[in-house]
């Protein structure tokens, strides 16, 4: 599409902006003259509420208002110098840059910048003065740690960007800006260290960027959900988070980092089932007490998708299998319960559902409240009248414990959809429809891809994932992991000499 170049005439170019800017009663103009006589009309255009208004009055009109009128008396040479004198030696702001496209006037003030004209001349002065509302640098919510740092991101780009460059004091960090959304220009900006980043993963996602024509990127997400590979997936594929220490450490591994304008989630492609696994604590405590913690989230995860569905399993096709004394008793606890286990476990299982969503949109100690008492009312509520069995409200109350150990949310959320197909599964085929279920689930797994890495490494390569394995189920001591992950194909492999 070809931009409109500025006219020389001031009153031209308002005109113009003006006409796009319709009905847009918060954008300011704001016209004043300078020289001696007052002979040269100059207008700054800005967004209220996007600007600083103290920075624009005290950095841009002040300093013409009053410098520029100690014109020199040969007008003639001033006039044709007039617009490099105010660029280069009256408007004090660190960051400015000059345009003669009036859509690239309008895209800035829409951003919060502050744009300077001249009558007389057809380009602009773009002054940086974005100065929004933002929230406070907090910890994050949804990633808290016992030991680590504090800080989280926030809503605004630039923050989160200087919250990584303070980790990592490298200049062969790189950030490459742009905008996607033809409405939203939401700025985008991707991180990486130029000497470890492979350039072919690197070009693989710049491809993807690029190949997005959407009218709005609101949040993070839309770009998580428009790069990846498989969307139909249960499982994600980029890692989302909001600690800026676990984005410099993807970054050290060789990774590449999404920073979104408006939202405090950052990216990390490639992504695997092994980091879903992982905690930022992981490496703020010893190893064993790591591989301890990682142990038990990898004995969690198979309970989370299977333990309801080999209870409908065993209960309904195979008692069986399990011992004499305790069939008698999972039988006796059944006696008076109208409904299958299936139907029981769905009960309950989407009972939790409820209190977990509930919980979530209510924030605060109500939340909290809402969720534990509202289990434990409803469990033993539907005991007492017969609905359920106390042995399934002792596997749904394990089973929730066992979601909330996995550090990825998106992937816990994943695993507990899946469990309602096991369950499912185990209605109609008992432990056959369990066995064929773990099949289907890890023949996906094993074929899913996050920017060309598969999602099972290092599990599903003995040749570039043995290198890995110090840092899967069990986190080898510090001074032994001198690799950077394989995966990430990185050039510079060693980290630790």
């Amino acid at each position: 599409m070809a931009k409109t170049i500025m006219f020389k005439h001031l009153d031209d170019n308002i005109g113009k902006i003006k006409e796009i800017l319709t009905d847009c009663d918060d954008i300011i103009y704001r016209d004043f003259f300078v020289g001696e006589k007052q002979q040269y009309k100059f207008v700054i255009i800005y967004t209220d509420g996007l600007a600083d208004k103290s920075l624009i009055s005290d950095y841009v009109l002040e300093s013409l208002m009053h410098q520029a009128r100690e014109l020199p008396p040969n007008l003639t040479v001033v006039k044709d110098d007039l617009y490099k004198l105010v660029y280069k030696g009256n408007v004090a702001i660190t960051d400015a840059k000059e345009t003669e496209y009036i859509e690239e006037i309008i895209d800035n003030v829409l951003m919060g910048e502050t744009v300077l004209l001249i009558d007389g001349y057809d380009k602009a002065l773009i002054v940086s003065s974005r100065g929004w509302p933002t929230r406070g640098i907090s910890e994050p919510q949804t990633e808290i740690v016992i030991r680590g740092p504090r800080d989280g991101f926030v809503e605004t780009g630039k923050i989160n960007t200087t919250l990584i460059r303070r980790r990592i004091r490298d200049p062969k960090l790189k950030l490459k800006t742009m905008q996607i959304g033809k409405m939203s220009k939401t700025d985008i900006a991707i991180m990486y260290i130029e000497d470890i980043v492979d350039k072919e993963m690197l070009k693989e996602l710049n491809k993807k960027l690029e190949s997005i024509n959407i009218d709005a990127i609101l949040e993070s997400s839309y770009i998580e959900q428009l790069i990846e590979n498989s969307w139909w997936s249960l499982f994600p594929q980029v890692e989302s988070t909001e600690r800026p220490d676990a984005v410099a450490a993807s970054l050290y591994e060789g990774r590449i980092a999404i920073i979104v304008d408006n939202t405090p989630f950052v990216l990390l492609v490639p992504m695997t089932l092994n980091m879903a696994m992982q905690s930022s604590e992981d490496y703020y405590d010893r190893w064993i007490v790591t591989a301890t913690l990682r142990i038990a989230r990898y004995i969690a995860a198979p309970i989370v998708l299977l333990l309801p569905a080999l209870y409908i399993a065993i209960t309904s096709f195979h008692p069986g299998m399990i011992p004499t004394q305790l069939a008698l008793y999972v039988a006796s606890t059944r006696l008076d319960v109208p409904f299958p286990a299936f139907v029981e476990a769905i009960i309950m299982m989407g009972t939790l559902e409820l209190l977990r969503e509930s919980g979530t949109r209510i924030s605060g100690p109500i939340g909290t409240t809402i969720g534990i008492v509202g289990g434990l009312i409803i469990g033993q509520a539907a005991v007492e009248a017969g609905i359920v069995s106390p042995l399934m409200v002792i596997i749904v109350a394990i089973t929730t414990i066992s979601s909330f150990t996995l550090p990825n949310y998106s992937f816990a959320t994943g695993l507990r959809i899946a469990s309602f197909g096991m369950m499912i599964l185990a209605s109609s085929l008992g432990l056959y429809g369990v066995m064929l279920g773990n099949i289907l689930i890890l023949t996906h797994l094993v074929g899913l891809k996050s920017l060309g890495v598969p999602y099972m490494m290092p599990y599903s390569s003995v040749v570039h994932g043995i290198g890995c394995m110090k840092d899967t189920i069990i986190r080898a001591p510090l001074k032994y992991m001198k690799k950077r992950p394989a995966f990430t194909r990185s050039k510079n492999k060693t980290r630790m000499r």
